[in-house]
């Protein structure tokens, strides 16, 4: 999956450090992300700008490591980065294809805190500047003392599967359009557990016992921690789909399931398991 870059270790400890120019930079524009002009479209480096690179080290925040390499963000309401014959703007779902696939992992981790740093400038609660955390990632209200961390949501996969076969599904009104699992976002006051049989009854309208837990996986695309579950159909399996949720579900056997999967999601993963007959043993709860 994404986040399985051995040898390459992740390194997220807080710190605040300053940049050199091998020092990787993140910069997202309007749906962007900047990336090397080049076939391998790798994260640029701060001695790849001609211009503004001196501005762009002095507004910029550390991220995180990869082994003894430094990725920061910078700041694009303080530095305005053009493209070069060097770099170039590409669509943000460029993400997932680049390689290899630790490089990735670092523009989606980079993305998530993107996201955290744009969207806190000021207080939920009374409005106030926000002000960055000296001795970790938040941000402290300048005025009421509020501190908001990075959003992280949890959410649940779930692979459900009948007398050989597993439900499949497609979102609806999305680019994306490869089969996936029923998923959702777990509610307040409720279990893991709970959301699981919550969103398959909500989804396609049946339900399921047998909930074993699989693995989850940091899913910085929507700021999710998801959560794998496998489970078994519990009665009828005619499918009621929530057509503003899901274009199509259905039940297919392993050599129905298509070959075009990657090795990038937790979603992925699990159908694939399926499709190869290499399902979890069951410890139900």
């Amino acid at each position: 999956m994404i986040q399985d870059i051995y040898p390459h270790v992740f390194h997220n400890e807080f710190e605040i450090k300053t940049p050199d120019t091998d020092s990787y930079f993140l910069y997202f524009l309007g749906g962007c992300l900047m990336l090397c002009n080049n076939e391998s479209n790798q994260i640029p480096q701060f001695k790849d700008l001609d211009s503004h690179r001196e501005e762009a080290m002095e507004h910029c925040d550390f991220l995180f490591s990869i082994d003894d390499m430094d990725f920061y963000l910078v700041n694009e309401t303080v530095t305005a980065l053009e493209e070069t014959d060097k770099l170039k703007l590409e669509k943000n779902n460029k993400i997932r294809d680049l390689k290899p696939m630790w490089v990735s992992f670092a523009a989606v981790s980079a993305q998530h805190l993107y996201r955290f740093y744009r969207t806190n400038q000021f207080c939920g609660c009374c409005g106030s500047p926000m002000l960055k955390g000296k001795k970790e990632r938040a941000f402290i209200c300048s005025s009421c003392g509020n501190t908001v961390y990075p959003k992280i949501s949890p959410a649940v996969i779930v692979a459900v599967t009948h007398e050989g076969k597993i439900l499949l599904t497609k979102y609806a009104g999305r680019e994306y359009t490869r089969y996936g699992l029923i998923a959702g976002f777990t509610e307040f006051g409720e279990t893991l557990e709970e959301t699981v049989k919550r969103e398959v009854m909500e989804e396609v309208g049946i339900k399921v016992k047998n909930l074993r837990y699989y693995k989850n996986q940091p899913w910085g695309f929507s700021d999710s921690l998801l959560v794998g579950y496998w489970a078994e159909l519990d009665g009828s399996p005619q499918i009621h789909l929530d057509e503003t949720e899901l274009s199509t579900a259905a039940w297919l056997a392993p050599e129905d399931i298509p070959e075009d999967f990657t090795n990038l999601s937790l979603t992925h993963e699990m159908i694939l398991l399926f499709k190869e007959g290499k399902v979890p043993p069951k410890h139900n709860f």
